[in-house]
This record gives structure tokens, C-alpha cells and sequence, in this order.
């Protein structure tokens, strides 16, 4: 993955934050959404590459927006694949809480992939680079946290876990307080909260449940660039969820999918913040522009930069 390209990425996440900025506490999801995704496409169009979109809003008849399989970019250099979300928690940014981003993950064609994911939920179980190979996911939680607390040097009881607040949860989250371990629950967006776990400076130690499969393949790239440990389940609430998954995914839809399985070889991740949250801060407008907080990381050099960008706009932004 070229370097420039991933650079080029970022400015894909700041348009859509930028763009769905401005809806910041209005209330209006779909609004938000809809802005966030308009300007991402429109970026993707200006940069020179022939890119597929693997993982968007849906398919191209129930998603209006950035749909699987519509090409972007200017159709000359690298052949990609990507993975979008737009607005990466869309009640987030409607209500005006933190954590709101913008994120997308891509691969070159030849040189890495991305699982083409079925809209279905995904168990996961994410941690940083100190405990990469130490955890099991058919194993119960308390066990996890053992091995994971070994690992970084650290008691049961030092441990701070990420979930999302679901009903669905209340059993793991029982279990991991059961255990000694402390929880950090957010409501919505557990890409940020995956990110979280791989970074050592930011008091989470790992991610664990279920939330949706193709923002799964999203935090994989990201755990692939700097050398974390990913497990994962595809969870499937009906037949029909079920069949699409065996469509699209190559092997036993049943197995323990590992970091690679979801995004393997040269993949980069980019992401922007809409609103400020625990890892990036979000878009600050000011009189004739705005400022914003990016991350990108490539998987080839294992870089991750952190990007403070002023942009300057005297009427509507200019992406």
C-alpha cells in the first residue's frame, strides 16, 4: 500500500467529517449520514485509483449512499479494495456524544484483502500487540482476562474491558465483573472502541462482544497495522442471514475467524473524528474553516501517524 495513497485516505475521512459535522446535535441521523456519505464519495472520485467498495451501506437497490461493489476514483493506479463507514455512529453524532467518527480501511488488490462481510453481528475479541496469540475466544471471558492480564503484567483487577451497552451483554458483562475486571461501556461504535484496545496509552485493554461483522473487517485492518490479536465469530439471527454469509464468505461461516481471515497482506486504516471521544478529538469549526483529528496506519511499515489538519473554506467546505 502506497504510502501517498494512505495519506491521499485521510482526506477521504476528513471530507465526510467535515461534511456530517455540521449535523452534530441536530437529532437527524439520516441526515448526518447521508452528508457524510456524499462527501466521501465525492473524494474517493478525486483520487486516481480503481476502487471497488467491498464493505458500504448495503446493497446498490437498498442503500443509496456508498453501496457494495460501486467503483470510485478517477479509474487509473492502484486497483482497491474498501471498506467504509461513513459516520461510524450515527446516533452519536445526531445526539451530540462523544465518539462519533469517520472511518474507512482499503487494500491493494495483490497485495492484501478484505473479507467481503455479510450485514449479520460478529463476536470479537480484540487486544493489542503484548497479549497477540494469548486469546481464545471459545474460551469463557474470566479465562481471556487471565491470560491478557498476564500478558501485560497487570491483575485481573487492573484490567478495564470495552462493551457495547446492549441487552445482549448483560451475561458477558456479569461474567467479566464477575471476574474482577472493570468495564467501559459506550453506547454506540465499537470501532473506536477496538482502536482503543490496541493503543496501550489509552486505559482500555480490550474489546469484547458482539456488534455488526462488517465493522469487524474495519478494526481488523487497523489491528493488522499495528500488530494487535483478533478473533472473531460471524453470529447469524436467522436462516436467511445464514445463507448470505455462506454466499460471501469462502469456508465454514462457523469457524473462529482469525485477524487475517478478515484483512490480510498490505491493508491501511484511516479515520477522522466527528466528535471529540477517547480517540481523536472531533471538528472544531472556527470563522473560516475548521480543524480536525485524524489517524492513518499502513500494515507494511506499521506506522501510525497522527494528523492535525486547519482547513480553510470561506462559504461551504471544499473537499
Amino acid at each position: 500500500m502506497d504510502r501517498n495513497l494512505a495519506l491521499e485516505f485521510v482526506r477521504v475521512t476528513e471530507a465526510a467529517a467535515l461534511a456530517c459535522g455540521m449535523w452534530v446535535g441536530k437529532g437527524d441521523r439520516d441526515g448526518a449520514d447521508q452528508a457524510a456519505c456524499d462527501a466521501m464519495r465525492s473524494t474517493l472520485n478525486q483520487l486516481d485509483i480503481r476502487g471497488t467498495i467491498v464493505i458500504g451501506e448495503g446493497e446498490r437497490d437498498e442503500a443509496p449512499m456508498l453501496y457494495i461493489g460501486e467503483e470510485v476514483g478517477k479509474g487509473n493506479g492502484h486497483t482497491v479494495e474498501i471498506a467504509v463507514d461513513p459516520l461510524e455512529g450515527t446516533n452519536l453524532c445526531a445526539n451530540g456524544l462523544a465518539n462519533a467518527i469517520s472511518v474507512l480501511a482499503a487494500a491493494t488488490v495483490g497485495e492484501g484483502s478484505l473479507m467481503h462481510a455479510p450485514d449479520c453481528y460478529m463476536d470479537k475479541l480484540v487486544v493489542g500487540e503484548a497479549a497477540r496469540g494469548a486469546i481464545d475466544i471459545t474460551l469463557p471471558p474470566a479465562a481471556n482476562l487471565r491470560m491478557i492480564a498476564k500478558c501485560l503484567g497487570k491483575d485481573v483487577a487492573e484490567l478495564t474491558i470495552g462493551v457495547l451497552d446492549r441487552p445482549r451483554h448483560e451475561k458477558l458483562i456479569s461474567e467479566i465483573r464477575g471476574a474482577g475486571a472493570r468495564i467501559r461501556l459506550i453506547t454506540d461504535g465499537d470501532i473506536t472502541l477496538a482502536i482503543a484496545a490496541i493503543d496501550p496509552l489509552t486505559g482500555i485493554d480490550a474489546l469484547m462482544g458482539t456488534g455488526g461483522a462488517p465493522e469487524g473487517v474495519i478494526t481488523a485492518a487497523a489491528v493488522r497495522c499495528v500488530g494487535g490479536d483478533m478473533q472473531a465469530r460471524l453470529v447469524f439471527r436467522n436462516d436467511e442471514e445464514r445463507a448470505r454469509a455462506e454466499k460471501m464468505v469462502k469456508g465454514n461461516v462457523d469457524r473462529v475467524l482469525q485477524t487475517e481471515d478478515l484483512a490480510s497482506g498490505s491493508v491501511m486504516f484511516a479515520a477522522t473524528g466527528i466528535t471529540s471521544g477517547d480517540l481523536l478529538k472531533g471538528v472544531r469549526y472556527v470563522a473560516d474553516g475548521a480543524y480536525t483529528e485524524s489517524i492513518v496506519m499502513r500494515s507494511l511499515s506499521g506506522t501510525v501517524r497522527n494528523i492535525h489538519t486547519r482547513h480553510r473554506f470561506e462559504a461551504a467546505p471544499t473537499y
